[in-house]
């Protein structure tokens, strides 16, 4: 099987949990280190599927790597490659299937509750899920749907949380979590979180109860992975 490519854009957000459950079914990946300075691959052949992490900065920003990553996104697309985004990535592959990326109306940081949209879409990524689950946020900006896509998850501080469209997966929460990064956050970027609210919480609140917040949202990344891994060719 051809490895999956996959994007990291800041070093504290790598791959997380979805390394993990890959390991676990045997697929090999190879990681593109944007924050390191890799290069963008000029093309998506030799990629079994294309999956894009999240970072701090925005995709409007004029950033040399953006409309490369952009390009690529279309290019699977079109072919029907796989691919998968998380926050910053979600919103990539919104703005490459011609979506805009604006401020959304509140800063989303911390465990908040998501749920299922009533679309077809929904109904095929999310079968077997709860109605409402609770996973991490830490954004400022939101996508909009593309044409040809469905909302699949949605809440009250950020309506659109998640769209599908063929084999494209786009979430803007983060199913990708482990202990260990969300401690990591909550230092890295504690200036984010100085001014607690209804929709930004304190590294306290973020941290408590974190083993058994992780082992939940674990399980809704583990369905909403290996269903997408299903898309892979072998």
């Amino acid at each position: 099987m051809e490895p999956l490519c996959i994007f990291r854009h800041i070093d504290c957000e790598g791959p997380g949990y979805l390394a993990e459950v890959l390991t676990r079914h045997g697929i090999p990946w190879q990681l593109v280190a944007i924050d390191a300075g890799d290069a963008v691959p000029p093309s998506i052949d030799g990629w079994s599927g294309l999956v894009f992490m999240g970072g701090s900065m925005s995709v409007n920003d004029d950033l040399p790597w953006i409309d490369r990553e952009l390009a690529l996104i279309r290019a699977a697309q079109a072919a029907g490659l796989p691919v998968l985004g998380h926050c910053l990535g979600g919103q990539l592959i919104s703005k490459a299937l011609g979506g805009t990326i604006t401020a959304n109306p509140v800063k989303e940081i911390g465990w908040h509750p998501v749920r299922k949209s009533g679309t077809a879409m929904a109904g095929k990524w999310l079968d077997g899920l709860p109605e409402e689950m609770t996973l991490f946020h830490w954004h400022g900006e939101t996508f909009s749907i593309p044409a040809g896509a469905e909302v699949i998850l949605e809440n009250d501080n950020c309506p659109q949380q998640g769209f599908a469209i063929g084999n494209t997966l786009a979430l803007q929460c983060h199913v990708e979590m482990q202990a260990p990064m969300v401690r990591e956050w909550v230092t890295l970027y504690r200036h984010e979180i100085e001014h607690p609210s209804a929709t930004v919480q304190s590294g306290a609140q973020m941290t408590a109860r974190l083993d058994e917040q992780i082992s939940q949202a674990q399980r809704i990344a583990d369905a909403l992975y290996t269903r997408w891994i299903g898309l892979l060719s072998a």
